[in-house]
């Protein structure tokens, strides 16, 4: 990637003038159009923005815990601060109206690969955008003059994010009646102009959005067969994957933000970020049983220190006996960090690499239930990219030069999973599902760069060989491919999503997680007030209960042990939904709109708890 990342933040305005010295619309500074291809490199760099709002969007999950986004991972209470506001301003400002006179441009151009390359954009940025915020201004969003910019419903959003994404299907199928030479390949960060790519892309959109609606009353009869017809157009294997390149550089770039925004040189990760102790236990087959009556774990007297507690009968994702064939997942040594082996020793011996130990944190704290989660970088310090003893240019995707991944062919495969399961084809289901895990095991060892054998300077733990190798047998093994039908359950298939997007995608993992409501166990359509939680409970399905899906997890106040704490007065004892309107545009001039949203109002002291349209399985309240 040549390093001339083009940042194109130009906002055009109008303006007339009664003096011709004072006319502006001749500056050479300030044209009154460029070309719709140097919006491209400038629009797609904005997507590091996601990997800022991860930082509160992951403890939401239970990927991360945290002690810098600490209220978003006391499922949070943050009027006030824009935390969490960068997807909204990546989405109205740094893409916004760049992105705008992209595609109308372009389309007057009849650039008509240019133009569907902006609405793919427009429609992932959108539906992500929504998810997250909920109810947020789009037919208001770029009208100029306005003062005050009304809100639209979501369910009014998705469907606006699908047609988006038809229109560029539609806009990249048509031929161009131009050369685009270079000005595509230099300047596209994501698939290098290739349109027979983006328009798989812009199906993957439509297989996203449709995804979170699996939970509604119709989904069967209105949205399941399109959402199978997209997948079906969309990622083919996972050399489909989407991401944005990054120019890297580490210290010697010429500026940071040519680096991954997890990576070591930025700082970003550091020590104020680590692997939460609900990932360790998924990742290890280590989720602990709990009394019935109490909801205590059975601690083991005189028992292995790493194994204290008694660990439920039923793993999802792997279990302990990691010396039988195919029931170890190396995916652990890879997106969880470890301080075992801190000289790097023995990387491609397999024998070795099974023998690594994991910790995790609380919401909070870096101190679990077993011992002190490490920094994603593999040591209990903040990290360092100098000295002899560091953490180079990181690891795996926590690495300067690391893409950042927009969705995966995994991912699809793991949507078509769950709608074939919701229709009631269980053996296409389970296909779907199997060729997910396949495909996250090659998309998680694309990115694997292993260590300096011998040296704590940084890198992974494991070679990419031994990685295949092992994948190979988990594959084959009990909680893959060997996994009978008739054990096959839902769980299976969205615990395996979560693990696939671990971390980069905590955002469609939190969707999933809102869809099925966290759990939480309650009767009707949504969880309420004293049906499902109160101000310091929240009652949650035990994970024996075969309709629970994601075993082991459990909200911050719910009774068992290492939880039983409690949200912000202000949640009234729900957890949150969504995440506020960016502060410092929304609650800072947009007040009169924020009050108008139903049925709980934007500004709410518990807005960030209400609802979303997608989870209900049929309409809003009013």
């Amino acid at each position: 990637m040549k390093n001339k990342l083009i940042y194109i933040l130009i906002v055009f305005f109008s303006l007339t003038s009664c003096e011709e010295y004072l006319d502006v619309n001749d500056n050479i500074d300030a044209p009154a159009k460029v070309d719709g291809y140097l919006y491209l490199a400038g629009v797609t760099q904005q997507y590091q923005n996601i990997y800022y709002d991860l930082r509160a969007i992951a403890p939401m999950t239970q990927m991360m815990g945290t002690t810098s986004y600490s209220n978003f991972a006391s499922n949070y209470y943050n009027l006030g601060s824009d935390a969490g506001g960068e997807i909204w301003k990546m989405t109205y400002f740094s893409q916004g109206q760049n992105l705008e006179n992209l595609i109308n441009q372009s389309i007057a151009a009849e650039d008509w690969t240019l133009a569907g390359i902006g609405l793919a954009m427009k429609a992932f940025s959108w539906d992500l955008l929504t998810k997250v915020n909920g109810e947020v201004p789009m037919n208001d969003a770029f009208v100029s003059g306005l003062l005050q910019h009304d809100y639209d419903y979501q369910k009014d959003v998705y469907e606006q994010v699908r047609k988006w994404a038809y229109e560029a299907i539609e806009m990249l199928e048509k031929t161009d009646d131009q050369s685009y030479g270079d000005k595509l390949t230099n300047n596209d960060f994501i698939y290098g102009g290739n349109k027979e790519m983006w328009i798989k892309f812009s199906y993957a959109v439509i297989v996203r959005n449709l995804a979170s609606l699996t939970n509604k009353t119709d989904f069967s009869g209105t949205y399941a067969q399109e959402l199978i017809t997209a997948a079906g157009k969309s990622f083919q294997s996972p050399s489909d994957d989407a991401t944005v390149t990054v120019g890297a550089g580490s210290q010697s770039a010429p500026y940071s933000s040519y680096n991954n925004f997890w990576g070591t040189a930025r700082g970003n990760l550091s020590y104020s970020y680590f692997q939460h102790d609900y990932a360790v236990q998924v990742f290890t087959g280590t989720v602990p049983e709990y009394e019935e009556a109490t909801g205590d774990k059975i601690h083991i007297l005189d028992g292995n220190p790493y194994y204290p507690v008694e660990l439920a009968d039923k793993q999802i994702i792997t279990d302990t006996l990691s010396n039988e064939l195919g029931h170890f997942d190396p995916r652990v040594t890879v997106k969880l960090a470890t301080e075992s082996n801190p000289t790097y020793l023995n990387l491609n011996n397999i024998d070795s690499v099974k023998t690594y130990q994991y910790y995790g944190g609380t919401f909070t704290g870096k101190t679990g239930p077993i011992g002190q989660a490490p920094s994603f970088y593999g040591r209990t310090l903040t990290s360092q990219y100098q000295g002899t003893v560091n953490d180079g240019i990181g690891r795996w995707i926590y690495r300067d030069d690391a893409p950042y991944i927009l969705t995966t062919y995994s991912e699809i495969q793991f949507c078509l999973a769950e709608t074939y399961w919701k229709i009631g084809q269980k053996a296409e289901a389970f296909e779907a599902f199997k060729r997910g895990v396949s495909a996250d095991m090659q998309t998680t060892a694309r990115y694997i760069r292993t260590g300096s054998e011998g040296n704590a300077t940084g890198g992974d733990k494991i070679t990419t060989g031994a990685f295949n190798s092992l994948a190979s047998e988990y594959l084959n093994g009990p909680y893959a491919g060997g996994l009978p039908l008739a054990d096959f359950s839902l769980s299976h298939i969205m615990m395996q999503k979560w693990v696939a997007l671990y971390p980069w995608g905590a955002q469609e993992a939190w969707v999933d997680m809102r869809k099925y409501n966290y759990d939480i166990d309650y009767t009707g359509d949504v969880p309420s007030t004293g049906n499902g939680f109160v101000h310091g409970i929240v009652e949650q399905k035990k994970d024996t209960d075969p309709s629970k899906v994601y075993k082991g997890f459990y909200l911050a106040p719910a009774q068992v042990e290492g939880r039983k704490g409690s949200y912000y007065t202000q949640n009234e004892g729900s957890p949150s939904y969504r995440i506020r309107p960016r502060f410092n545009s929304e609650y800072m001039w947009n007040i009169p709109s924020l009050e108008t949203i139903k049925p709980i109002s934007g500004t709410a002291d518990n807005y960030h708890t209400s609802i979303p349209w997608f989870v209900y399985p049929g309409d809003l309240p009013q």
